[in-house]
């Protein structure tokens, strides 16, 4: 699949790289990208990257220039006014709009511009607001003030017909088809009532369609031809009144705004950062001059008046479009750092930007839809590729997709997500932001996307495969300091990791996952000698657990085991994930004492808390997924906790949560009743059992030089966080086993642990190193269905004593043999 630079050159060289510009691609992400080292950006479409150079220049233009709010006589003030006033005519100049016709409208961004439009147009119950599928839900908001006005939405598809003659006569390239009338009440407004004073203008109905320049989901680039031809009249509309035409450019000014002199649209909006990644919360509305003055603002405030009076219903509004439709103090500071980014844009020039990008784009996408698995079954599913058997269909520098095994089922666009981070690699996930797209795509109909909710599925949730059919996709997309480097380790991530080869019998985890059986259920006897090597315990969830040579079991798995946890100031829990700073903090329980011990290097003293002693402050908290009735601790506790880890806490402790129950044949035929098992403040299982011969053959992978780190990486068992950690059996075989028995005390297996970044951290000499190894190690061979697994859950299963159901206390001890059991 490996194509040489140089053969790509000889394809691309053309279009790639800016061999006309004063820096090539490759000396730009050398010099102004540093930061971009070892990464693999690929969500310019959800924001493109800022460079050094620009933010320099941002810097100086800052701290040598003084900026006054604009809305004065100053010499500040006049400074500001002046920047602004620069930057209206450089957006027009960037979308080639003439300042006699257009005016450019600051906003808080894309969104903010639509909203703008929304709430001033002049809509009526005879007005209809029409857009396509493919559209951003900030387009598709403004279907609200439409039908709370009476007015009628409607959704549509736009196919381009490259046949004529089978157009049914007309003079149209484009066809339409309609979807259902969208309408709310019939006494929503008065048909004479349009829009504050509006109601009485010439008697016109006026009509917004609204299309993307570049759908931000498939990327296919809508035809700007579209505007001429509804305006004109010539595609068949409902209505046949005003029309007016908004495009979101917010995807698409970043490789190709749109040509307002020669596809006079009526409102654009755009976002800044796509286009060159800084200012954030900055965006425009270019608005034709006839559009404007149709536009009805109701507020006013500072800088929108000429005059007004409080104590009496007066106010006089400015006759500058901009100052009207501009809601108080604009963003100055952000307005003056835009010359900055459109030099780096002008230095480039959009053309060679849009043809760099568009070059790597069809590199990625050929070089995709060639992936095969070993029995000839496409990996790669691209949405929006279809629509390329249409002669002359442009598409932008997107890529949406979604990948398959070679069985047929998807993978889920999470697990594609989690395993991009382990490479480095950022990319999108989800529907962003379009169900229209979204929908259409993936072939979801209206039952699908209700089930899929009332299932609990909803935006940027893990729900991405329900009822096997993927609910989002895959996003990558490229920016104009993007390289081919960038391309290459995209497609070989997508080539090690999702790619099924022949398989050989005696390599690979897949293949043994169902196929290994290492008891001998009729003896129902260990294949080998395995005993308990050793037993952790952590009292306080993500802090550091101490080592025991036997330990007490209770309903809720080892005593005290994960039975504290720290809140933030917000509620939220807190782990390593989120502190990483908590695996510095040592605990350890002394039974005879009774009492719990924490100590930091943080802190000289050492906390102790009896464990018989609890609050009277009860309260209950959600810990992932599940209801915990807590109760907390005194301020003395919760500062000590605080300054260790330097932002607000609370210490709660587990007073009781619900219980699971399962029932189950007992082991050596011994019957056990119905058991009910605690779950303390942990995630699936009450324990998590590791393997030492598995650890080895992780390894002895890591070692082999094949993983993230430069240098071999050891690991050992505790860098898991185990309960118990056995030895004796061969690598993996506690895959397969439903139940074990340690000494008399029986557990039965929850399945894998899921493992997540987590086990990439590591507490050094009081610092916190962080890699992309063991997991990414183990992604490349311990994944299932998402999932990457190491070590298994337990859990104790409490068998009541005989008839009187008794409880009856068992310990665990090092040394003890473990008995596994397969069913």
């Amino acid at each position: 699949m490996e194509v040489s630079k140089e053969e790509f050159l000889r394809q691309f060289g053309g279009d790639y790289g800016y061999p006309d510009a004063p820096k090539g691609v490759d000396e730009m992400r050398a010099t102004e990208f540093k930061r971009l080292q070892g990464v693999v950006y690929l969500d310019h479409a959800g924001a493109t990257q800022y460079s050094e150079a620009q933010m320099a220049d941002v810097l100086k233009d800052l701290t040598s220039n003084v900026y006054g709010n604009p809305h004065s006589q100053s010499d500040s003030s006049m400074a500001a006014s002046d920047v602004v006033t620069g930057a209206r005519h450089q957006v027009l100049k960037y979308f080639n709009a003439s300042p006699r016709d257009y005016k450019c409208i600051f906003t808080s961004g894309a969104t903010a511009a639509l909203k703008l439009v929304g709430e001033c147009f002049p809509w009526s119950r005879e007005s209809c607001y029409m857009y396509t599928m493919e559209n951003h839900n900030s387009v598709l908001g403004i279907r609200e003030y439409a039908l709370s006005k009476g007015a009628t939405a409607m959704a549509i598809d736009v196919e381009e017909v490259v046949d004529l003659a089978k157009n049914h006569g007309s003079d149209s390239s484009y066809k339409i088809s309609r979807h259902s009338n969208q309408r709310r009440g019939k006494d929503v407004l008065s048909d004479s009532c349009h829009n504050g004073s509006f109601s009485d203008i010439s008697g016109n109905t006026w009509n917004i369609f609204a299309f993307p320049s570049e759908c931000n989901f498939s990327g296919q680039k809508f035809s700007l031809s579209l505007v001429k031809l509804i305006k004109e009249g010539k595609i068949p509309l409902q209505q046949q009144d005003k029309w007016m035409v908004l495009i979101d450019a917010a995807k698409g000014c970043a490789t190709e705004p749109p040509n307002l002199t020669l596809y006079p649209a009526d409102f654009v909006v755009c976002s800044f950062y796509k286009i060159f990644g800084y200012p954030t919360g900055l965006g425009a509305l270019i608005v034709k001059n006839e559009a404007a003055n149709l536009l009805n603002k109701t507020y006013f405030s500072g800088g929108t008046v000429a005059a007004s009076i409080a104590d009496i219903d007066f106010v006089q509004k400015r006759k500058s479009i901009e100052q009207v439709l501009e809601d108080g103090t604009i963003s100055f500071l952000s307005i003056a750092s835009l010359r900055h980014g459109f030099k780096i844009v002008n230095m480039l020039t959009t053309s060679a930007i849009r043809r760099h990008t568009t070059s790597l784009a069809n590199y990625v996408r050929k070089k995709m839809l060639d992936l095969k698995h070993s029995n000839e079954i496409n990996v790669c599913t691209i949405y929006g590729q279809q629509a390329s058997k249409v002669e002359g269909l442009k598409m932008g520098p997107t890529i949406t997709f979604n990948l398959k095994r070679e069985d047929g089922s998807w993978f889920g666009y999470r697990e594609v997500e989690k395993l991009a981070s382990l490479f480095g690699i950022h990319l999108r996930t989800g529907c962003f932001c379009n169900p229209g797209a979204c929908a259409k795509y993936l072939g979801l109909s209206h039952s699908d996307l209700v089930s899929n909710f009332e299932a609990g599925h909803v935006c940027w949730d893990d729900n991405d495969i329900i009822n096997g059919k993927p609910t989002g996709a895959v996003r990558i997309s490229f920016g104009y300091m993007s390289t081919y480097e960038d391309a290459e380790k995209f497609l070989k991530f997508l080539q090690s990791s999702f790619v099924s080869l022949p398989v050989q019998f005696n390599n690979g985890y897949m293949l043994n996952m169902n196929s290994l059986n290492l008891i001998d259920n009729s003896s129902q006897k260990a294949v080998s000698d395995i005993h308990l090597k050793s037993i952790t315990i952590y009292p306080v969830k993500s802090c550091q657990g101490f080592s025991v040579k036997s330990w007490p079991l209770t309903t809720g798995g080892l005593m005290y085991d994960r039975e504290w946890l720290l809140q933030g100031a917000g509620g939220e829990i807190l782990t390593q994930k989120k502190v990483p700073g908590l695996g510095s903090i040592h605990t350890l329980v002394d039974l005879e004492l009774g009492k719990l011990f924490i100590e930091s290097p943080m802190r000289g003293d050492k906390l102790q808390i009896s464990l018989e002693s609890l609050a009277d402050l009860s309260e209950e908290v959600d810990v992932f997924g599940q209801r915990y009735e807590v109760q907390s601790y005194d301020v003395k506790v919760n500062t000590w906790f605080s300054e260790v880890i330097g932002r607000t806490c609370t210490l709660v402790r587990c007073s009781s949560s619900k219980y699971r129950s399962r029932t189950y044949t007992g082991l050596r035929d011994r019957p056990c009743r119905d058991t009910q098992s605690k779950l303390n403040f942990v995630n699936e299982g009450q324990l998590l059992l590791i393997s030492e011969e598995s650890v080895s053959d992780l390894n002895s992978r890591l070692s082999s030089g094949k993983g993230d780190c430069k240098k071999p990486l050891l690991v050992d068992a505790m860098r898991f966080r185990p309960n118990i950690v056995i030895s004796g059996p061969s690598p993996y075989s506690e895959d397969n086993w439903k139940k074990l028995q340690i000494g008399e005390a029986c557990f039965t297996s929850m399945g894998g642990c899921n493992r997540c970044q987590m086990i990439n951290l590591q507490q050094d000499s009081g610092q916190v190193l962080k890699s992309k190894e063991p997991l990414a190690t183990l992604a490349s061979y311990r994944r299932k269905k998402g999932k990457i697994l190491f070590g298994i859950l337990l859990n104790y299963e409490d068998n009541m004593d005989g008839e009187n159901e008794i409880s009856t206390e068992r310990w665990v001890q090092v040394g003890q043999q473990v008995y596994p059991f397969a069913e």
